[in-house]
């Protein structure tokens, strides 16, 4: 295996749905990237308490290749259960017709180092923010106690058109 994570697409075309509508259709590589960063969805990541219960969040988040980059405390749910079992996923969807959706899960690494969070803060800031705050914002999130979380997926799944 490449390390190159695996892309699960919906329906083939030729295929239809118990109703006979079209199928979903899978997105290419590049689309489902333009996909994630438009505008400003946030993502829901989901990952598993130490009492084995979900934990499902809103997130900022912004992309490394197909890394998903994104901040959380140290000391949130967040941030002790990554620590304690680094597997999650997120998820990011158009919430308007016909629908959408990407889910990417894989395994996350945490950083403290301050000058890599402040870039991916700044970044981050810049596009839920704007130009005209991402410096503050960048600023307040790039400190001691916050970590920097690279999701690295092995599963994506990337549709379009649920609805059909």
């Amino acid at each position: 295996m490449d390390g190159s994570p695996r892309t699960t697409t919906a329906r083939t075309s030729s295929q239809t749905n118990l109703r006979g509508a079209a199928p979903m259709q899978p997105m290419s590589d590049q689309r489902r990237r333009e996909f994630l960063l438009a505008g400003t969805r946030t993502g829901h990541l989901a990952t598993t308490r130490a009492d084995g219960s979900a934990h499902v969040a809103p997130v900022w988040f912004t992309l490394d290749g197909d890394d998903v980059m994104f901040m959380t405390g140290q000391d949130t749910v967040k941030g002790r259960t990554l620590r304690r079992d680094p597997r999650a996923s997120i998820s990011v969807d158009d919430p308007a017709p016909p629908y959408s959706f990407v889910t990417l899960t894989g395994s996350c690494e945490l950083c403290a180092d301050l000058d890599l969070m402040y870039r991916w803060s700044l970044a981050i800031s810049h596009r839920y923010m704007g130009p005209d705050q991402a410096e503050a914002f960048g600023l307040r999130n790039a400190v001691a106690g916050e970590l920097l979380v690279r999701l690295r997926p092995d599963r994506i799944v990337a549709v379009d058109d649920v609805s059909g």
